[in-house]
């Protein structure tokens, strides 16, 4: 009996690697896509049944080609992604158009080569989005809008592709102390501001998001498909709850 595979890009730190971690160790064979060969084959290794992966997202001949390499696939978790943060007057079109291309194109280039393997048997795919795309924030740059954006795309893929087996999500993590969001929190002032913004008590985990990826695979989902699982404690809701009411 063949065992089951996931690809998870931007896998080799952060959240991708919790995430990897927790296919890992439902017995995933678990593919490792990230730009850093070093760190990739590092985080690979770490795994029981991790298969390195080198490929930037950006570039469709190379996650053609890594795709091709890791061979049958049942998941793909889109999880790469960088920031440029700063306000918008000063971001550069080289930040923006950065921010825009590793997030919107390549969850697409990716998505794409997956679902061209899953045409077949069907399969999952899993798309990071952000709260930044239900309520953007100052100073976040191109993030919130390549964010929003890949939230409706993940809506066209499963329209298109649900004929073929294929379900598509995407999840928005809030505020998650670990991955690109840890040094926000090094400051003990925003540490404590933000965890006392959310209703639920205290910033998230790495553990919570990759708890709701899996959930997201998962056939206790089956009938969940083009929905964004917003999993941030409730942070998104909470305005009214901050201000006065009189």
């Amino acid at each position: 009996m063949s065992m089951n595979s996931v690809i998870v890009t931007g896998a080799a730190a952060g959240l991708g690697a919790g995430v990897a971690a927790k296919f890992d160790a439902e017995g995933y064979r678990v593919g490792v896509m990230d730009l850093d060969p070093e760190l990739t084959r590092k985080t690979a290794a770490s795994l029981s049944n991790g298969v390195p992966l080198v490929a930037d997202v950006t570039d469709q001949a190379a996650v053609n080609a890594a795709f091709e390499q890791f061979g049958a696939l049942d998941v793909l978790v889109n999880n790469a992604g960088v920031l440029a943060t700063g306000p918008l007057l000063n971001q550069t079109a080289e930040e923006f158009r950065r921010v825009l291309d590793v997030h919107v194109m390549g969850t697409f280039l990716c998505a794409q080569a997956a679902a061209g393997k899953m045409r077949e048997s069907g399969g999952v795919i899993v798309n990071f989005s952000s709260i930044n795309a239900v309520t953007p924030g100052p100073g976040a740059g191109a993030y919130p809008a390549a964010k929003a954006a890949i939230a409706k795309l993940t809506e066209q893929m499963a329209l298109e592709w649900g004929g073929l087996g294929i379900r598509v999500n995407s999840i928005a993590p809030g505020f998650i102390d670990g991955g690109m969001s840890a040094p926000f929190f090094t400051d003990p002032k925003v540490r404590a501001a933000r965890e006392g913004a959310v209703p639920h008590g205290g910033l998230g985990s790495i553990d919570d998001i990759a708890e709701a990826v899996w959930y997201l695979a998962s056939p206790q989902a089956r009938y969940v498909n083009a929905h964004q699982l917003v999993v941030d404690g409730g942070v998104c809701h909470s305005l009214l709850r901050a201000l006065p009411r009189e």
